[in-house]
């Protein structure tokens, strides 16, 4: 090894002369191991290494050449210089031997000191310079180990990293191409090395000017190249990516190399094109259904007799509009079955479900379709429920659709109600009805009326398929009055806690408080003496499912005021109530009176 020290070995069956030797060799750096027997010695050369070994040629039962002879046949000590030591006269042909045999000097006794040292120094240094070398080898290994290491973490964090990493040449040449690069271009290494980076045409001529300008302005250590460019793929899909661009100087060809990591950001962009998308989408809705609120509360204050049939129009024309934005949200405004919209209008009380019969196949309605019939079959059961067959208790109201070549058909018959005479003039309703892409006819025959609805668009038909089973809420049921309740409101819109408790105080209830906060909702729960709660879904973001767990452990009654859905609602309470926004006065007395019991108070 190459911290291991230098060693010589003397070799000599006289004690005397291993000491001589030893006391003439002696120096810093020197490990001197002495043996007096052929066989001691072999054993020694067996443990160790030595740089030079002085061997006595006339030694007792194996002498010096026969020990050479021994060494020069085994691979682990046939590398150790010899130097024979003999006190016998000068012979050429014991000299010649002894070079046969693999010596590489050899000194006669009376020994000189300085000749002695001079030819030790020698090897001395030889071997230091082998461990030398032997200590810079091992240096350069472990460098090389390092580097090797570090070249194959940099290659798996390239292959393995999100982002495309390209190098090329002054020229555009590609000079490396990681496998993100494959992944994210749909281009193999092999067809991308050595070519100019243009050549598969999956860069624009307007990217490829942005790299040659980044090499054009040259090395700079704090120079940051970013830029958003577009790529092609192998299908001729668009490829949205950020560039990162380094120029570094190459040292031993004085050229400069550009290295680029790409970032496919295309989702991203995908995302923000969506998000521009749907706020747009969602402007156009709330502008659409205010225009629609400010037309109906036009039209029905325009033909309402007094202020109380303007109340009571405008609610149920207002909670119809609610309940098809419901079911479209529900759907994620995507479209909604005819089924779908009958079961929301029976769910608020605008058709009598045991008086209502419908029968047609399964068509699904664009989300304006969908408001449109909403608010028609409203306006129908409404009319029906005043003048037609739903007034009396034997009459009957048939709904049925089809679908003819491109038009879908809808009708609306009444039987069983009071004679039908056609009105003297045409009302909003009459207008809405008719306000489809196809428009609204009305038979005005005396044992009932017959609407004929037509629809050019906004449908799609699968004949294939049946009817939506849609679940119908919980039953409404009949409650006492709600006289003497005393009434918790959480609520943080200050003038819907001014019109709920309008209505409760008009019924005769007393709000005993309203809390707008959380920390407000909490504190009136836990303490205030009521009977009753109502709660919104959430407090300014903030979910209300503390303020229903403490009215829970108190056993006071309560229900939801929202215009969330279920599922936004405290999901630990999966049977309490919902009163849904834009409220029905008479769906929130009744709710109220309904959990709270007739004994209540």
């Amino acid at each position: 090894m190459p911290n291991s020290p230098i060693r010589f070995l003397l070799v000599d069956d006289i004690v005397e002369n291993l000491t001589a030797l030893e006391a003439l060799l002696r120096r810093d750096g020197l490990e001197i191991h002495t043996a007096r027997s052929a066989a001691e010695a072999l054993e020694l050369m067996l443990v160790n290494d030595y740089a030079l070994a002085f061997l006595d040629v006339q030694m007792p039962e194996t002498d010096g050449f026969e020990l050479a002879e021994l060494m020069r046949g085994a691979e682990r000590t046939r590398q150790i210089p010899i130097i024979f030591v003999t006190a016998a006269e000068r012979n050429e042909n014991r000299r010649f031997r002894g070079y046969e045999v693999g010596a590489v000097d050899y000194i006669f006794k009376p020994i000189d000191p300085v000749v002695l040292k001079t030819k030790a120094e020698v090897f001395f240094r030889i071997a230091r310079q082998a461990k030398e070398l032997e200590r810079q080898r091992d240096e350069l290994r472990q460098i090389a180990r390092g580097r090797d290491r570090a070249i194959a973490s940099l290659r798996a964090h390239s292959d393995n990293s999100p982002l495309a990493l390209v190098k090329c040449d002054a020229g555009l040449r590609v000079l490396d191409w990681s496998q993100g690069a494959q992944r994210i271009f749909g281009l193999p290494a092999r067809d991308m090395l050595h070519h100019r980076i243009d050549d598969q045409d999956w860069l624009p001529p307007e990217a490829v000017a942005v790299l040659r300008g980044w090499i054009e302005a040259g090395p700079d250590s704090t120079a940051r190249h970013v830029a958003e460019i577009t790529a092609r793929g192998p299908d001729g899909a668009v490829i949205h990516c950020e560039a990162y661009g380094s120029v570094l100087p190459d040292p031993e060809s004085a050229q400069v190399t550009l290295s680029v990591q790409f970032l496919d950001v295309t989702e991203r962009h995908q995302a923000e094109q969506t998000r521009q998308l749907l706020v747009g989408e969602l402007n156009h809705r709330i502008k659409n259904t205010l225009a629609n609120v400010q037309a109906i509360t036009r039209q029905t204050l325009r033909r309402a007799a007094d202020l109380a049939a303007f109340e009571r129009s405008f609610s149920g024309r207002l909670q119809a509009l609610a309940q098809a934005h419901s079911i479209l949200s529900q759907v994620t405004w995507s479209s909604a079955t005819i089924g779908q919209v009958i079961e929301g209008q029976t769910r608020s009380g605008a058709l009598d479900a045991d008086h209502f019969h419908r029968s047609g196949p399964q068509v699904w309605l664009s989300p304006e379709t969908t408001l449109r019939l909403s608010l028609s079959l409203h306006e129908l059961g409404t009319n029906a429920a005043k003048y037609g067959a739903l007034s009396v208790p034997g009459g009957r109201v048939d709904l049925d659709w089809r679908v003819e070549g491109e038009t879908l058909v809808v009708l609306w018959r009444e039987s069983g109600g009071p004679p039908v005479t056609p009105p003297r003039t045409q009302g909003f309703g009459t207008v809405l009805i008719g306000g489809g892409t196809g428009g609204a006819e009305a038979d005005w025959r005396p044992e009932g009326v017959v609407w004929r609805m037509t629809f050019h668009d906004g449908f799609t038909y699968l004949p294939e398929a049946d009817l939506i089973a849609v679940p119908e809420g919980p039953p409404t049921g009949r409650a006492g009055g709600i006289d003497g309740f005393r009434i918790l409101l959480v609520e943080d819109e200050p003038i819907v806690a001014m019109d709920v408790s309008c209505e409760l105080e008009d019924a005769g209830a007393e709000v005993v408080c309203v809390a707008r906060t959380l920390q407000d909702a909490i504190a009136a729960a836990s303490n205030a003496r009521i009977d009753v709660a109502l709660l919104d879904g959430n407090l300014g973001g903030a979910p209300v499912d503390q303020v229903a767990d403490v009215l829970a452990r108190r056993r006071i009654p309560f229900c939801f005021i929202s215009g969330y859905g279920r599922e936004h609602l405290p999901q630990a309470f999966p049977h309490v109530p919902i009163v849904r926004k834009p409220f029905d006065p008479q769906e929130l007395l009744s709710t109220v009176g309904r959990i709270a019991g007739p004994e209540r108070p």
